[in-house]
This record gives structure tokens, C-alpha cells and sequence, in this order.
């Protein structure tokens, strides 16, 4: 049994090592053509300033349009995880947007997503960007004021250890100590509560993940 659990981190580990490698590859390429783009939108500028008209006016759009609607409600599961049945929108916006549930588990979000890779926050997040996270495969824990010093401080040190991960305070939320993945949410006791690691292991780039492998660096951060 031990072996056969040793095998599953083993093989995780590899496979996230993996995707962080063509992360790696795939920001180098983003940065190429970020070059390659700004000098096509400085020529664009210099010609006429056509290209900042239209940008512009592409940016008010997408400030008020959010087509895509998030509908639906949480079912608890036998092992304690909420799980949300109905739609989540995944429009990019640049608007707030009202969530349903404290810390959300999808819906429309900001175009720049919070860096995931074992971050740890220290000031509440903007839902909108965490969002994004969750959309890469991430989990997100958060807690409360009345959360024990020292379960913070072990979560804090899981998080920094496990790429597609983030944590940060929320006073807004129900419980303490909340888990959260697309689509999923738990409640746990502490630190040492078992369905922590259970957690994990599931919803870390876990089936629910819209975008696998996408990044969690180069984002945003605090």
C-alpha cells in the first residue's frame, strides 16, 4: 500500500516537472512574440495612432460585456467536498465580478491570473485573478483571522512546496480554514486534518482543470 502511494507522488511529481518544463519553454516563446508584437504596435503608433484608437475602444467593450453566465449551486459529497453542478463562465473581463460562493470556484475572471507555483499571499487577493488560477489546475487555500497561527503556518510551508498552489487570508468566508479548486470546496479542521493532503492529491491539476498545464508564473503578484 505504501509503495503503491509512493509510486502515485512519484509519478505526480514527474508529471508536474514535466509541465513546468514546457511552461518554462512556452514563456520563452511568449516573450519572443511580446517583442515581436510591441514592435508592430509602436510602428502602428508612429504611423497614425490607429492601433491605440482601437485598442482602446476594445477595452471599454470588455469592461461591460460578460456574456457567459455562472448558474448552478454546491452538492455536498460523502467525503466532504462541495462540488459545483450548473455552469461556470469563463469569459476574461476587466470588470468586478459577483461571485456566488466566498472564495469562488469559477466563473468570469481577470485576464491575468495570480501567480500559483507555492505562492503564498499575505493580504486578501482579488477573486477575479485567483479565479484565473483555478482555471490553471491551482489550489487555493484560504483562512480567516480566527484560523490558529501555527495551521497557518503548516499550510504556508505545503503550499511553498507544491507548484500549482496559492494561499491567502479571506475574512469574507464561512469557515476558517477553506480549500479551494474549479468546481470544488471543502472545509477542513487545521493543518493536520488528513483531507488536506486528500485535496491536494485530487484537484492539483486535477481532472477539473479547464487548462492543464497552463502557467502559474508570469502572472500577477503582490
Amino acid at each position: 500500500m505504501g509503495s503503491a502511494k509512493k509510486s502515485s507522488n512519484t509519478a505526480r511529481q514527474t508529471r508536474i516537472a514535466e509541465m513546468r518544463r514546457a511552461e518554462e519553454a512556452r514563456d520563452r516563446r511568449n516573450r519572443i512574440l511580446t517583442i515581436a508584437v510591441s514592435a508592430v504596435v509602436v510602428a502602428g503608433l508612429v504611423v497614425g495612432g490607429v492601433v491605440l484608437v482601437r485598442s482602446q475602444s476594445g477595452d471599454s467593450d470588455d469592461a461591460t460585456a460578460s456574456d457567459g453566465k455562472t448558474s448552478g449551486k454546491f452538492v455536498a459529497g460523502a467525503d466532504g467536498v462541495r462540488t459545483w453542478k450548473g455552469d461556470l463562465a469563463r469569459n476574461h473581463v476587466t470588470k468586478k465580478v459577483s461571485y456566488p460562493a466566498e472564495p469562488p470556484v469559477g466563473g468570469d475572471h481577470n485576464q491575468v491570473w495570480m501567480n500559483c507555483d507555492g505562492d503564498v499571499y499575505t493580504k486578501p487577493l482579488e477573486n477575479e485573478n485567483a479565479v484565473h488560477s483555478l482555471e490553471h489546475g491551482a489550489v487555493w487555500v484560504t483562512y480567516t483571522d480566527e484560523a490558529p497561527e501555527a495551521d497557518v503556518e503548516k499550510l504556508a510551508a505545503k503550499v511553498k512546496k507544491t507548484p500549482y498552489s496559492l494561499m491567502s487570508p479571506d475574512d469574507k468566508q464561512k469557515d476558517p480554514i477553506m480549500l479551494t479548486a474549479w468546481g470544488h470546496q471543502r472545509t477542513v479542521t487545521g493543518a493536520d486534518d488528513p483531507n488536506v493532503d486528500k485535496f491536494f492529491e485530487k484537484f492539483v491539476q486535477g481532472e477539473q482543470t479547464p487548462e492543464p498545464g497552463a502557467a502559474c508564473t508570469n502572472g500577477l503578484s503582490q
